[in-house]
């Protein structure tokens, strides 16, 4: 009876094995499946810089990969401790190329939020130093056409 016993443990362990490997596969789709299109990243339709911003932060959004890909993690985990998978390396090194995609995708977006605040500001401060040479120009010509005047009038 152990050796039908044990055929069977063997049988399940086989097929959680094939479970866990179905479902890391499945969440790494998800993930990938949640990433923005590449497109999505690099045509841009807006009037300004802030717009095209806006549009790049929004079409960076990686919705739940990131969960996906924590639920991945945590499957490959317990069947790599359990030798469940028969290549265990080729699984862990789609997980890593997910999660330094995200951390690119992350560092983008950290990057475009800063640009988002900047840029008005910076434009503001552009602003503010145009008007402050129009209006030292206009002192200047002011200036220019009163001397003008005296040399007429000497």
């Amino acid at each position: 009876m152990s050796s039908q016993s044990t055929l069977g443990d063997d049988d399940l362990f086989g097929e959680a094995a094939a479970e866990m490997r179905e479902e890391v596969e499945s969440h790494l789709a998800e993930a990938r499946a949640e990433l923005p299109a590449p497109d999505a990243v690099w045509d841009a339709e807006a009037d300004n810089v802030l717009g095209v911003l806006n549009a790049l932060r929004s079409a960076l959004d990686v919705g739940e990969a990131e969960a996906h890909l924590r639920q991945a993690k945590k499957t490959f985990i317990v069947g790599q401790r359990a030798d469940a998978f028969d290549d265990p390396d080729a699984i862990e090194a789609q997980i890593e190329s997910v999660a330094e995609l995200l951390a690119s995708i992350a560092d983008a977006e950290e990057l475009v939020g800063d640009l988002t605040g900047t840029m008005p500001q910076l434009r503001s401060q552009l602003q503010d130093a145009a008007a402050e040479s129009d209006a030292g120009g206009a002192e200047e010509d002011a200036e220019s056409a009163d001397a003008s005047a005296d040399e007429a009038d000497a």
